[in-house]
């Protein structure tokens, strides 16, 4: 179902909104607009493309469409997707778009807030209005396009939690892996559940923070084995590793020889 009206703004031009959901396979390019376009996937899941980027979505994920950019989407054929859509323009368009760090290279993003949905059925059923219409076209193009940039700097701020939460986390392990410290320890730390802090780690890193412990104590016994006279039994306490054994099973797990090899393969290149 589409509702096709000009509210015209000076900031905003209000075009058309929407909604449809789409049968297997249905699809809709390569062609251009000459206004903005954003589709809500509220079901299923689809392919969205731009040049020759190639975006797989799904439910929970919104795409622009920028104007005089060649786009083409199409629904999945197995779960095709259902979407919401609203279409605008105007002289202020682009910086609010910008706003939700929206731009002709940033095309896609996430909403999760039931209000984004909400306005565009308004900006639906305001179409078959008459006296206030333009009014309540605007009003609610202004409330969607705030929602967005709201949720936007939402995302920005947990990331910026995300980042710090593991900022932190690295300084202490960078300060204590010498001693004999669990995930634990650096969860209560933070004051994080450990379930939340792999979680954390998972997002910025794509590794957890207990392989990040173990690889930057094999890092740090890497060094001391290729710059000190150190004993394995003593570079293992130094690296927080009280059992030797264990630390020698470990490092041949991550490097793939055991620490004596390790050792003696850097001293012969050094005399060479």
């Amino acid at each position: 179902m589409q509702y096709d009206y000009k509210a015209y703004s000076t900031d905003l031009i209000f075009y058309y909104s929407g909604e449809e959901e789409c049968i297997s396979n249905h699809s809709y390019g390569p062609a251009v607009r000459d206004h903005y376009l954003i589709h809500f996937i509220t079901k299923g899941k689809g392919i969205y493309k731009v040049g020759d980027k190639i975006y797989h979505l799904s439910k929970g994920d919104a795409f622009l469409i920028w104007p005089n950019v060649i786009t083409y989407y199409k629904a999945d054929e197995q779960e095709p997707w259902s979407y919401m859509w609203v279409a605008f323009s105007g002289k202020q368009a682009k910086e609010y778009l910008q706003k939700a760090n929206l731009n002709v290279c940033n095309l896609i993003f996430q909403y999760r807030d039931d209000n984004i949905k909400k306005y565009i059925k308004r900006l639906n059923n305001s179409n078959q209005l008459s006296i206030v219409k333009n009014f309540n076209l605007i009003g609610y193009l202004y409330l969607l396009l705030g929602k967005i940039i709201e949720e936007s700097l939402k995302l920005d701020n947990e990331k910026d939690i995300i980042n710090n939460y593991v900022e932190e986390a690295i300084i202490f392990i960078k300060a204590n892996y010498s001693r004999n410290i669990t995930i634990y320890d650096i969860a209560r730390y933070l004051s994080l559940n450990r379930s939340y802090l792999y979680k954390l780690f998972q997002q910025q890193l794509s590794i957890s923070p207990k392989q990040y412990l173990i690889n930057y104590r094999i890092d740090k016994a890497c060094e001391l084995m290729s710059y000190s006279e150190l004993t394995i039994s003593q570079i293992s306490r130094s690296v927080g590793y009280s059992d030797p054994l264990m630390f020698s099973k470990i490092f041949k797990k991550y490097r793939g020889v055991s620490p004596k090899y390790y050792r003696n393969s850097k001293i012969i290149y050094k005399i060479k």
